[in-house]
């Protein structure tokens, strides 16, 4: 049972707010927010997902940059509560189009009129995009796409060798195109997400991916929907152990998926919702080769010196590159000073220390596959050494976002549609990022 439902921006503003009950203390949002913005718990770590106040339990999510957020007094279930805040968000933007601040404030009545028939009274109703629009009335007012901030590489979709910016899966899906069309497209995302720790000699402890097969579907009259994956894909203990066979440890399906063939031929069939959901989701633990390999090293150099050199190498395709990289390394407590020495010729680099949490970041615009970065900091100690500084410091991490690739190999085939008539013929667009989960390196 959900007491207040609100929806608040990242300077604290009240963007959307629903009391279903009026059991809750008023300024419970500021009372979230401020708790949230200020949490001392963890220095280093943001506000949990889940946290109680006078006893009002605060449930949130972030996505596009705006906080979801539920209350309850009860004891409800906390991944119920939080998979029903994602759901709404995605309700949100399959109206709307795209999430942010400002297409929340040119619809506020279409996204009250959702909330009113999501939860009644508190308890929720529906999420399916599909059943609500026999109950929504209002018509989404969409955002100028010259207003929205501009996407990176990893955007774009595939079809063959056309190509489709990502601003394409913005549009609404109960608006039509102008002229009162709607354009007959689908798309399709394969997202993985990937963890690996390294140990001081780049050579791989632990690894895994945790990948989803995302679809929005801007096909009119439901038609049925034909995905085929590897021939060679084995899912679980599976003595099939082929050349490059993509070996998956568990998966699981949307409910609109039909598996009648999937072990015959590794076809999925379905009718897809109106909206975007996962058809797929699935899980990899066998060895596999990951994108970046990173080795760090951190030497004594004095009583009041130390050198850390870190080293990535893409182990990607040449013709594949990687956008928004960061590699960051927390320092010893008494780091008064760092002085960062690039490469020659380094092109699209920043480097910065943090003083206020002793950490290091580089930031690498671009990288070519098959390139190799190198980074040399001197540290320079407000206090003698006393132990040694390979406690103090690390591990290293690293974020980033390669657009058509994926490690674990899986692929979407091809993607037949039953067409109700010669003339439609939808667009087809698939889409690979890789991003990493937990990208570790130890010293």
């Amino acid at each position: 049972m959900i007491l207040q439902f609100f929806v608040l921006s990242q300077r604290g503003d009240n963007i959307v707010y629903r009391d279903y009950r009026g059991e809750a203390q008023k300024g419970s949002a500021e009372t979230f927010f401020r708790k949230v913005k200020f949490w001392k718990e963890d220095i280093e770590g943001d506000a949990p997902p889940v946290f109680n106040i006078d006893g009002v339990n605060y449930f949130h999510v972030k996505v596009a940059g705006l906080l979801f957020v539920a209350t309850t007094r009860v004891n409800v279930s906390p991944s119920l509560v939080l998979e029903l805040l994602q759901r709404i968000a995605r309700v949100i933007k399959d109206y709307l189009g795209v999430l942010n601040e400002d297409s929340f404030r040119k619809n506020f009545v279409l996204v009250y009129e959702l909330l009113d028939e999501v939860i009644d009274f508190g308890y929720v109703q529906t999420t399916s995009t599909e059943v609500l629009k026999s109950y929504i009335f209002n018509e989404p007012i969409m955002i100028d796409s010259a207003r929205m901030p501009p996407l990176g590489p990893a955007s774009i979709f595939m079809q063959g060798t056309k190509r489709m910016p990502g601003t394409a899966i913005t549009k609404s899906v109960v608006a039509n195109e102008p002229g009162g069309r709607k354009r007959e497209e689908i798309f399709v995302d394969v997202i993985e997400k990937i963890s690996v720790t390294f140990n001081s000699s780049g050579f791989i402890l632990t690894s895994e991916i945790d990948g989803t097969i995302q679809m929005k579907s801007y096909l009119s009259g439901n038609p049925e929907i034909r995905l085929a994956l590897n021939e060679d894909l084995s899912i679980g203990t599976s003595d099939y152990r082929g050349s490059g066979a993509v070996i998956l440890d568990d998966c699981n399906f949307h409910e609109s998926v039909h598996l009648d063939s999937f072990d015959v031929d590794r076809t999925l069939s379905l009718v897809p919702p109106e909206g975007e959901f996962p058809v797929m989701n699935y899980r990899m633990t066998q060895p596999y080769k990951p994108p970046f390999r990173i080795t760090a090293l951190i030497e004594e150099t004095g009583s009041l010196k130390a050198e850390v050199t870190i080293k990535v190498r893409a182990e990607f395709n040449s013709s594949t590159n990687a956008s928004t990289v960061l590699v960051q390394m927390p320092l010893p407590s008494f780091t008064a000073r760092v002085n960062f020495e690039l490469e020659p010729g380094a092109v699209g680099h920043t480097t910065d220390f943090k003083e206020t949490n002793k950490r290091l970041e580089w930031g690498l615009k671009k990288v070519v596959g098959g390139s190799e970065h190198t980074l040399r900091a001197k540290l320079a100690f407000s206090q003698e050494l006393h132990g040694n500084v390979m406690k103090e410091a690390g591990p290293v991490s690293m974020t980033f976002t390669i657009p058509m690739h994926n490690a674990s190999g899986l692929q979407v085939k091809y993607l037949q549609i039953a067409k109700k008539s010669k003339a439609q013929n939808p667009y087809r667009w698939v889409r690979y990022v890789t991003e990493a989960n937990s990208y570790v390196a130890r010293l």
